[in-house]
């Protein structure tokens, strides 16, 4: 079972993420989505496509960017299509 966690608040738990490129991708019905705020930001990778991201927030504390996801990864990708991702502080254990 992996957990993502920041500042004390599991922010996702599954035995059922997908491990790429050393990230684990968390299914989106294990999120506790009342802690992810949609953010502008968005970045491309050049085998996955275009990923948006999620600010973090947990009692007030703003982690910016620090979720990521795929609404319409590629082909190659298609396995992790709105599965989220973490890092920037976020714990993986």
């Amino acid at each position: 079972m992996k957990t993502a966690k920041w500042n004390g608040v599991i922010l996702a738990q599954s035995d059922k993420t997908i491990e790429i490129e050393g990230n684990h991708y968390f299914p989106p019905e294990s999120l506790q989505s009342q802690y992810l705020k949609e953010s502008s930001h968005m970045s491309t990778c050049p085998w996955k496509g275009l990923a948006s991201y999620y600010d973090i927030e947990v009692a007030g504390e703003i982690n910016s960017n620090a979720g990521w996801y795929y609404k319409q990864p590629s082909e190659a990708a298609h396995q992790i299509k709105d599965h989220v991702a973490f890092w920037s502080g976020v714990e993986i254990t």
